[in-house]
């Protein structure tokens, strides 16, 4: 593909730190179990994490709108590096706690960091296309890295897989440095931040917010579905174990194959990319990924689960592709830092809720009855998203590159 070649070093570069998250990720559970055995502990894992980055998401996007996007990116990877590089070191659940908090908060400046680097890389006629192709990286990741770090782990053990994520960390950087600088010198100043300036942000992003009732409507709608789908994957293993009564090994394949859907996924998104709009990828995507996440959880054989799981990786790569050419579009470049942090917040917290309210409601009711409701509504923010883009009075307020 052209636009592969033309933007190879950046999808390589993300792709290729991806890979290592999901090794890490595993290498981790596993190192922390070893050394605790504590389900607490474990679950500490994913408490540590939002916390760190609703926390830093607060005055986060001011630095990095001025801040060289490029430069940062640097800068937070090489940390992030050197930080998964000491964990295996430490014999103290509360030290790696600290380290893992130390690292989401360099990944805070991260994430909104890329998405400033990509929108203004590339050109808004290519970014269905990149994104789609992107989001084909990132999901053979989510495939190929849990069965990659098995194997490193079979060969060595947790702490060279842990190391291993560290040098994908340092690539990651190194292939940034080659990049060209998308930073003016105007968005690249200096300026130190005080609580004036902070108050000043926000104002502008709800400044922002007040003059695009529609962008925000459209956020909302589909931030709360995805959300709920997050909550949703938090209670997949338990269903698959306790609902189905498959094997650890028909568990992992239950993964793979939706991994393997969307990497097929987001192959046809890429090709689709320039004869089909981005509303119809946001719309169709969102809609199909939460009617097969209902039909997971509604499944009583696991075939009827399995066929679920490839469709659902399948369509939420256009789900995915879709929404980050929409945000892309329309949240401007100079307050995409602050805008993104705040979103992040936002994200966190609703993704907490969520996965409380299904915990909780799952031991009050059953599992399955309570995914199954939440699925619904998921469904139902999915089709109200269809009557926002598609309403004909909604039409003049969007932007050409979505319609």
């Amino acid at each position: 593909m052209k636009i592969l070649r033309k933007y190879s070093l950046l999808i390589g570069g993300l792709g290729f730190s991806n890979l290592g998250n999901w090794i890490y990720l595993v290498a981790l559970n596993l190192y922390v179990w070893h050394l605790t055995e504590s389900p607490a502990a474990m679950a500490g894992i994913f408490i540590v994490g939002p916390t760190a980055r609703v926390l830093t998401s607060l005055v986060a996007g001011s630095f990095i709108d001025r801040m060289n996007k490029r430069k940062l990116m640097i800068a937070t990877d090489i940390i992030r590096g050197f930080i998964v590089f000491c964990m295996p070191f430490m014999e103290s659940i509360w030290l790696i706690y600290t380290l893992l908090f130390l690292a989401n908060i360099a990944s805070s400046f991260f994430g909104p960091s890329s998405t400033y680097y990509i929108t203004k890389l590339v050109p808004s006629e290519d970014r269905q296309r990149f994104n789609a192709i992107l989001g084909t990286f990132n999901s053979g990741s989510f495939l190929v890295g849990p069965a990659l770090a098995g194997l490193l782990i079979m060969l060595f053990n947790t702490t060279v897989t842990i190391w291993f994520n560290s040098i994908t960390f340092f690539v990651c950087a190194m292939i940034i440095y080659l990049l060209p600088d998308v930073d003016d010198v105007k968005e690249s100043s200096q300026q130190r931040i005080t609580w004036q300036i902070l108050k000043s942000d926000y104002l502008s992003v709800v400044a922002f917010i007040r003059q695009n009732s529609l962008f925000l409507t459209i956020y909302l709608l589909f931030q709360s579905a995805l959300m709920i789908a997050f909550a949703l994957d938090s209670q997949e293993a338990t269903f698959i174990k306790q609902d189905l009564a498959l094997s650890d090994s028909l568990y992992g394949a239950f993964v793979s194959s939706a991994g393997a859907g969307a990497i097929i996924g987001g192959m046809v998104a890429a090709s689709f990319a320039k004869k089909v709009s981005t509303r119809l990828y946001m719309v169709i995507g969102l809609f199909l990924t939460m009617l097969f996440y209902t039909a997971f959880y509604a499944s009583t054989s696991s075939i009827l689960a399995f066929v679920s799981f490839v469709f659902l990786g399948f369509f939420m790569a256009f789900s995915n592709t879709g929404y980050e050419t929409f945000y892309q579009q329309y949240v401007p470049p100079e307050i995409m830092g602050r805008f993104g942090s705040i979103a992040n917040i936002f994200q966190n917290i609703l993704q907490i809720s969520f996965t409380l309210l299904l915990g909780l409601f799952a031991e009050l009711f059953t599992l399955q009855m309570t995914a199954i409701i939440l699925g619904i509504i998921s469904i139902l923010f999915s089709i109200s998203l269809y009557f926002v883009l598609y309403s004909p009075k909604n039409y003049i307020g969007l932007k050409e590159e979505i319609l």
